[in-house]
């Protein structure tokens, strides 16, 4: 099962209750491509088991421990549930609820870097085990009961397990059942725009996004403020947007909305800094190219790191891209043009806007930013080929172990 990250651009900071992972505030975000960044997993049961059998996950090759009570484990819990109630609907199929399970799971794209690589592993385990254990509407689980599961592995994850355009409820349960994701709108509906990543860091982040979160809603009023009096009117413009394909509309709530969280975060005593010199450096640039072409070319949006992702549309990728690259070249390797644009990574093409101020920031060395990303907005979870694309043999092991 392959699956792709959810981007972002109406976030949410802060958790009104941190064990089922419940925000306190709703959020939306884009799934993008999974043929430039995804997750992959596989897992099997594990039939034959030895008594001392136990559930195992790998990832990227390196074994990690199930923590009892952890969040991995009581996503497993909840979908083992699940499948039991499925069984006992139907005593013909196989008892997999009752056996370990061996996960395997890799990602291509920088861990704990603020790109959502938590929410892609996630969800890419909730849509696996869900094939594996045959929940779908047919045994009457939705793709919306599925979010709930994987919203408690990783919050931003329940977005993650639908393609497209994602609305994250907040609801108002204790119990959470409320706090799930829905599709505001499929890929299909505004397929061409695209998105570039910035990678300004692939390090992991000094503060992890959890302990940022908890010490903002102890310590933030502008956090209250937003949660109140902005999120929800934001929230209902940037849905309309979405819907009427408006980039200028939504390009304006996707900034002030992505300035705001960062507001929110140094409004945290003690400050949390996600930004860099050099994250500030490409929203400087995207506001003057905006401003010198009369209208929204890009848009920028910062999750928990100093990362930007810049949403374009299809028919403005390659002015914009060759003014990213003017300003922070790269090499082929770097960025290798997947959609065959032909622009230059070294940055040779000239600014063809008129009136654009060339002198807005410098033109920064290669290796300030150290790749940069094009993909577009994807669909959701795919189904691979186990023999031929799956993570484990057949006896359950990481085919890598064999290497």
């Amino acid at each position: 099962m392959a699956h792709t990250q959810g981007t972002v651009y109406q976030a949410t900071w802060g958790k009104r209750d941190t064990q089922l992972i419940l925000p306190t505030n709703s959020s939306l975000s884009v799934t993008l491509s999974q043929d430039h960044l995804r997750s992959l997993t596989t897992a099997r049961c594990i039939t034959d088991a030895r008594p001392d059998a136990r559930d195992r996950l790998w990832l990227n090759g390196d074994e990690e421990e199930i923590k009892e009570g952890g969040r991995t484990a009581r996503c497993l819990e909840e979908m083992r549930a699940l499948r039991r109630k499925v069984e006992s609907s139907d005593p013909s199929l196989p008892p997999l609820s009752t056996h370990p399970l061996h996960i395997a799971s890799e990602n291509n794209f920088p861990t704990a870097a603020g790109l959502a690589s938590s929410a892609s592993g996630l969800s890419a385990l909730i849509a696996t085990l869900a094939r594996l254990y045959a929940l779908d509407d047919a045994h009457g689980v939705s793709t919306s009961d599925l979010s709930r599961i994987a919203r408690q592995g990783s919050g931003s994850a329940c977005r993650s397990m639908f393609g497209g355009y994602v609305a994250w409820e907040q609801g108002e349960r204790a119990d959470g059942l409320d706090s799930v994701a829905v599709e505001v709108a499929p890929a299909s509906h505004w397929p061409d725009l695209h998105a570039l990543i910035l990678v300004v860091s692939d390090k992991k982040k000094g503060t992890p996004s959890t302990a940022g979160m908890q010490r903002t809603v102890a310590t933030s009023a502008l956090l209250e403020h937003r949660i109140k009096h902005v999120v929800p009117a934001r929230m209902e413009r940037i849905s309309r947007a979405i819907l009427a394909r408006d980039f200028d509309a939504f390009a304006q709530e996707t900034m002030a909305d992505s300035n705001q969280f960062h507001a929110v975060c140094l409004d945290t005593a003690p400050p949390i800094f996600y930004l860099n010199d050099t994250s500030r450096a490409i929203m400087q640039l995207v506001a003057e190219l905006n401003r010198a072409s009369g209208r929204a070319l890009a848009a920028y949006t910062y999750d928990a790191g100093p990362n930007a992702v810049l949403y374009v549309q299809e028919k403005d990728v390659r002015t914009v891209l060759d003014v990213v690259l003017r300003y922070f070249p790269q090499t082929r390797a770097s960025f290798p043009d997947p959609f065959g644009t032909g622009a230059s990574p070294t940055g040779e093409s000239q600014v063809g806007i008129e009136g654009f101020n060339e002198g807005v920031i410098p033109r920064h060395e290669e290796g300030a930013v150290a790749r940069v990303i094009h993909t577009k907005v994807g669909d959701g979870p795919r189904t691979l080929d186990s023999d031929k694309e799956g993570l484990l043999d057949a006896s359950g092991m990481p085919k890598s172990l064999r290497a």
